[in-house]
């Protein structure tokens, strides 16, 4: 990532967040409840999110305080900064948090105590260490990508005309469950999606869906923030390789999948000569570096031919905006 890239992705505290203004949620047949903005995801959303400081001497500390529901959080911290912003990849602490009677966090760790209140995160080691971080929102160096003159648009809030089962959501969003009605070989890919912010539930049960590229490669859409980035959490190929560093913002922020991909190649026989070969990166962050890739289960297609762009339904209100394709 350039400096400047770096610049546009770490955003001050004091940048507005762009989400939708109106209430909404949104339960399943078995009440599965989620909330689609972040009046109605309550004080826990407020608490919930990135946080970014020091610690002792001046070190760079990033922080993950992630909703477990009911006045409950896990907090995950990262020597060196956020992933993708600093972090070493190597050093993280994870300490779990709770909401008291005057609406303080108290966070406690085995050598860490401290509490978040108003958006900052302060708190001391027992060896003395003091740690002060502030609530901040990061935004993707690519969202917002206008579509260039040769893309084909898929989708810009106007109409579903080029899916086959799908339609238009609350504010102008595209909802989950469609394929493109055309077939694509080497592309590149340009999507934004959000998940929604579901407190109560873990793992594949929080914010799922899935991106199945050529309807046979899915990477995954899911709400991972503060996960440890397996393949089968966001930014993952399912069955092929987790992500180099888990970029998953937390539930409700806009997010990006920018992607080249090639088809896999076949000798005059039709026998498969190279699998397909994909490069993604997550919020403007290389996820997926020329990786060879096989098809996973779920999609349509496994025969490693064209395909369409699959988005897969979980059963879970993740939305879409601004998706255009580029075929090379």
């Amino acid at each position: 990532m350039t400096i400047r890239m770096l610049k546009l992705f770490i955003s001050a505290a004091v940048i507005v967040f762009l989400l939708p203004s109106s209430h909404s949620s949104a339960a399943d047949p078995k009440g599965k409840v989620s909330y689609l903005t972040p009046e109605d995801g309550g004080p826990d959303f407020l608490v919930q999110g990135e946080y970014q400081g020091t610690h002792g001497t001046g070190s760079n500390l990033g922080a993950h305080v992630i909703a477990r529901g009911k006045g409950n959080f896990e907090v995950v911290l990262y020597e060196g900064g956020l992933p993708g912003a600093g972090w070493n990849k190597k050093t993280k602490t994870t300490m779990q948090a709770t909401t008291g009677p005057d609406g303080v966090v108290s966070v406690t760790g085995e050598k860490f105590k401290g509490q978040i209140r108003d958006g900052v995160l302060t708190g001391n080691a027992e060896d003395g260490d003091l740690y002060r971080l502030y609530k901040i929102f990061r935004r993707s160096p690519t969202m917002g990508a206008p579509a260039p003159e040769n893309a084909l648009v898929l989708f810009n809030g106007e109409n579903v005309d080029q899916w086959n089962g799908m339609k238009i959501e609350e504010d102008k969003l595209m909802g989950v469950g469609g394929r493109t009605k055309k077939k694509f070989k080497d592309f590149h890919l340009h999507l934004e999606f959000r998940s929604p912010f579901m407190p109560d539930h873990t793992g594949q049960a929080r914010g799922n869906s899935g991106m199945y590229l050529g309807d046979q490669h899915e990477c995954q859409i899911l709400d991972s923030f503060g996960l440890e980035g397996l393949d089968n959490e966001c930014g993952g190929i399912y069955q092929n390789a987790r992500p180099n560093v888990n970029m998953c913002l937390p539930p409700l922020s806009w997010q990006t999948y920018d992607v080249d991909f090639t088809a896999a190649k076949f000798d005059d026989t039709g026998n498969k000569t190279k699998p397909a070969v994909v490069t993604i990166r997550h919020n403007g962050v290389v996820i997926h570096d020329n990786l060879e890739i096989e098809p996973t289960p779920g999609g349509g297609q496994n025969d490693g031919k064209a395909g369409a762009l699959f988005l897969q339904n979980h059963g879970d209100p993740v939305r879409f905006r601004n998706i255009w394709i580029v075929e090379k």
